[in-house]
């Protein structure tokens, strides 16, 4: 691994009670980063955990010094976590993903080719390894999101995403925002592409996320988001004199 300055890359992880998937995430998560032969950090965001996380954190930031921990006081939730996990991030490129392991760090080399190209380069999980009410509501919400937001993101849910540091440098941070990333980087002028990614089945823990938990707060953000995406402010000078 090389370390020059500035900082290439910034991995990006929320955590909350996932002390049984920890040791073999970290496992995965070194393997791939050293092979990119690039200078790297790991952020770890404890979002109040009331397990063994914490500890197990730890003991991974003395072993490494490219890890970097977040302990939040509270369970504050996914978009707290991610945005603070972000706004502390010092690599040019940011990766976000979750610490259940469903996401899989070996895809973090496919985005990062994107982006040549593009700004941002966000997961597609097309074959979900959910159990069959979370993936039928996942589809619902993403239709419902793509029919009143007026995008067309197959997975806009997805944390696993890899993106140039720029692009969330103006983002407005709300509870809810993680699901509405890739549209409120698009209103700002940022080229997204959605990539397959592998979706693994939940080995460990509880999923902390449910219909019955997010459907209308997340209706709610849906509607926020409308309202920014048509009331943005936009022009092209022709002339300045």
């Amino acid at each position: 691994m090389k370390f020059n300055e500035p900082l290439e890359i910034s991995v990006v992880v929320p955590v909350f009670n996932e002390e049984g998937n920890l040791p073999l995430l970290m496992s995965k998560l070194i393997e791939v980063l050293h092979s990119l032969r690039s200078s790297y950090e790991i952020i770890f965001v404890d979002d109040g955990s009331q397990d063994g996380s914490r500890k197990i954190l730890k003991e991974f930031a003395s072993q490494y010094p490219f890890i970097r921990i977040l302990g939040f006081k509270k369970n504050y939730g996914l978009s707290t976590a991610l945005y603070a996990g972000m706004k502390e991030a010092q690599g040019q490129v940011i990766v976000t993903l979750d610490s259940d392991l469903q996401n899989d760090p070996e895809d973090i080399p496919k985005l990062l080719k994107w982006l040549d190209t593009y700004d941002m380069a966000t997961g597609w999980r097309i074959k979900r390894e959910d159990p069959w009410l979370k993936e039928i509501s996942s589809k619902i919400a993403n239709a419902i999101r793509n029919w009143i937001s007026g995008e067309a993101i197959k997975d806009s849910a997805c944390t696993l995403r890899a993106f140039k540091r720029e692009c969330i440098s103006e983002i407005p941070p709300f509870n809810g925002m993680h699901r509405f990333l890739s549209t409120l980087v698009k209103m700002k002028g940022y080229r997204i592409i959605e990539v397959p990614v592998i979706h693994h089945p939940r080995g460990s823990g509880q999923s902390k996320y449910n219909i019955r938990n997010r459907a209308w707060r997340a209706f709610v953000d849906l509607l926020g988001v409308r309202w920014m995406k048509s009331r943005r402010i936009h022009y092209e000078i022709e002339e300045k004199i």
